[in-house]
């Protein structure tokens, strides 16, 4: 009698526990991140009131044990961790994760894991979740790039935040000089693109096109205006820079004839490629502007070459690599999880990328509440 009241007493207990486990569950159905669980039952230990009998030929047959349960109990709770139904909030920090994963999230020194995406930004910029663990991931280095190998850190996007200047480096044309027929004055065109220094200063860098005498031949030249007593100053490849127009262009462009691209690029500049030649001279009016900018001719037939065809003028820089200080304006979470943030001066800089956690038994993982799990 008591073994029989006994096992439906584990019986009572163990359906109490699934009722429970359903009532949780129905519980969290409108939980952002919830990952329904589901339990598992095994029966207890038999007593064995008979042993099983081998068969003797001729003599008795074999016999089955004869065995008496003791109940059942709840075995294992496994937790579906299947992806949900992906849909959009209109919440920047809203976050969802496609596939496997969890996110690492720090709160009170310690790291725990969530699927849950619905995070915010707390007075100091941290991303946290709706209880404070603050979201794990990679801050950018020094040169600006992330290194998913080190240690992780407080995801933080710093509100009001300025971006550092960059000096100018390179500067790329396009557009189309006119073909010239040799006849009256030789035309002369001049671009004015405004790079920056170290600092973030302007520097107005302006490039002469002069048709050459020989045909099909552009003579190049490069000025900027003194900034102390505003006088315009003509770079030289010897670094020094001359207040009167030099005699020899700093580079000499040259087209095909017959397609009107660029066939080459020489003169007395240096360059790293067929089409590039290097200003210098900067450094010494704009003492902290880069040493050397390289004025870049994309590849003859390239998109946003430039050409020599009938017509007018458009040459122009179309692109330079410098920029102003900026105040953080945005930002915007990528698929692979990097943070970039958008600043006031058009500049983009990664600002951290988040990191996901991958576990061989997911299910192994304990739940804190939270929707944490250790």
């Amino acid at each position: 009698m008591t073994r029989s009241l006994s096992a439906a007493i584990s019986g009572i207990d163990a359906n109490q526990a699934m009722l429970d486990n359903i009532g949780n569950n129905i519980a969290n159905v409108n939980t952002v991140g919830y990952q329904s669980t589901e339990l598992q039952f095994s029966d207890l230990l038999y007593q064995q009131q008979a042993a099983a009998g081998a068969p003797q030929i001729g003599v008795a047959g074999g016999t089955n044990p004869v065995e008496i349960g003791s109940g059942v109990r709840v075995a294992a709770t496994t937790t579906n961790f299947s992806q949900g139904t992906l849909s959009q909030t209109g919440v920047q920090t809203d976050l969802a994760i496609q596939g496997q994963g969890f996110l690492a999230v720090n709160q009170g020194g310690t790291t725990y894991y969530t699927r849950a995406g619905n995070l915010q930004l707390d007075g100091a910029g941290q991303l946290v979740t709706p209880s404070g663990a603050i979201v794990q991931g990679w801050l950018p280095g020094a040169n600006g790039t992330i290194t998913t190998s080190g240690p992780l850190s407080d995801i933080v996007i710093p509100q009001g935040q300025a971006a550092n200047p960059q000096a100018t480096q390179n500067i790329t044309l396009g557009g189309n000089l006119p073909a010239w027929n040799g006849s009256g004055t030789a035309p002369s065109y001049n671009v004015t693109e405004t790079a920056y220094d170290s600092l973030g200063n302007p520097i107005p860098i302006t490039l002469t096109f002069t048709a050459s005498t020989t045909a099909n031949e552009w003579n190049v030249n490069a000025s900027v205006t003194n900034p102390k007593t505003g006088a315009q100053e003509w770079l030289t490849s010897s670094g020094t820079p001359s207040s009167t127009a030099p005699t020899t262009p700093l580079t000499t462009v040259t087209f095909d004839p017959s397609t009107g691209q660029v066939s080459g690029v020489g003169g007395s500049g240096s360059g790293s490629g067929p089409f590039q030649f290097a200003l210098t001279g900067l450094n010494t009016i704009y003492p902290n502007a880069a040493s050397t900018v390289n004025v870049d001719f994309p590849a003859a037939g390239s998109t946003g070459a430039v050409t020599q065809f009938a017509g007018t003028s458009s040459v122009q820089a179309t692109s330079q690599d410098g920029s102003s200080s900026g105040a953080l304006d945005g930002y915007t979470i990528g698929a692979n999880g990097v943070i970039s943030g958008q600043y006031a001066n058009g500049d983009t800089q990664p600002l951290g990328q988040i990191a996901l956690a991958t576990f061989a038994n997911p299910e192994g993982l304990s739940k804190q509440g939270n929707l944490l799990y250790a």
